[in-house]
């Protein structure tokens, strides 16, 4: 009768020696499978019932919560708009960081001290800088409309916040200030990277400053400049905090990102399938795109 349990404490033991590797990573997949593949198969479910707080029960309605996105013009502008802030930003960051990576890659006097400013930013929350733009361009308390009218030499009374396109403006100036140094960080990496040997012959043969950037510079910088736009186009297709705090999606619905439209959709109106659906529809775009640049990042090549 005692041979009994000793028995099965040995095959336990057995058992588990045998499958010791699995038991160690058993808790992790286990987490992962909660808190990755659970709301993902939830969110399929919802996708195809009646998930709507103001409505009750869960009925089937098929594809309707994606027609219903499709069809409403809010969502297709906040799309354009989406696509507008992130072009215009992207580009300016990029032209600014490549112009501040060019005058930061040669050693100069203070060259450190300039650099840990410019990058002083990209540590400070979206919504902190968001206020704090909200706070220079608000009017009537903020100072910029009278530092303009001292300028200008007339009374400056524009609404950063609530007027369009100003309120555009002030989406992208409060962006642009804070990623300005991502770019800039990486490019300057990518440029440090570049060997001086190809600058010295260029010079040898009587290349000038311009055909060296155009025909070295730019080549070797390539691969990095994709990457940073990659990352950058990422973050910005994203864009909820700052319009959160600087407009709040207004006037209106005139600065909605789809972030924002989803937000509003899911969390205000409480039309969780259709914020649902929209999420989806706008993962797939993104991931179009992203997949597009992946692979002309993994391809580029310096030559």
């Amino acid at each position: 009768m005692t041979a009994v349990p000793t028995n099965r404490f040995d095959a336990l033991s057995e058992w588990s020696d045998r499958h010791f590797k699995w038991l160690l990573v058993a808790p992790a997949v286990l987490l992962i499978l909660a808190l990755s593949v659970y709301p993902l198969l939830f969110s399929v479910w919802v996708l195809f019932v009646n998930y709507d707080f103001t409505v009750p029960g869960h009925a089937f309605v098929g594809f309707r919560n994606f027609t219903r996105v499709l069809a409403d013009p809010v969502a297709r502008w906040s799309l354009w708009v989406t696509v507008l802030l992130s072009t215009i930003n992207v580009t300016l960051e990029f032209l600014l960081g490549l112009a501040l990576a060019l005058a930061m890659v040669r050693n100069f006097r203070g060259r450190g001290l300039i650099m840990s400013i410019l990058i002083i930013p990209l540590f400070i929350s979206p919504v902190i800088v968001g206020q704090a733009w909200a706070l220079l361009l608000q009017r009537p308390f903020g100072p910029t409309n009278y530092v303009l009218s001292q300028i200008l030499g007339y009374e400056v009374t524009i609404g950063w916040l609530t007027q369009a396109p100003w309120n555009f403006i002030a989406l992208v100036l409060a962006d642009v200030w804070q990623w300005t140094p991502f770019m800039f960080v990486i490019l300057l990496a990518g440029l440090t990277a570049i060997p001086p040997n190809l600058y010295e012959a260029a010079e040898l043969d009587g290349v000038d400053g311009w055909r060296a950037f155009w025909w070295i510079t730019l080549p070797q910088l390539a691969p990095m400049i994709l990457l940073a736009i990659t990352f950058r186009i990422l973050d910005a297709v994203r864009l909820f905090d700052t319009i959160f705090v600087m407009t709040g999606g207004g006037p209106g619905t005139n600065t909605y990102s789809s972030s924002f439209y989803l937000y509003t959709l899911g969390f205000t109106q409480f039309h969780l399938s259709e914020a649902t659906a929209g999420a989806w529809i706008f993962l797939l775009l993104t991931a179009i795109l992203i997949t597009f640049l992946v692979r002309r990042l993994l391809r580029a090549e310096p030559t």
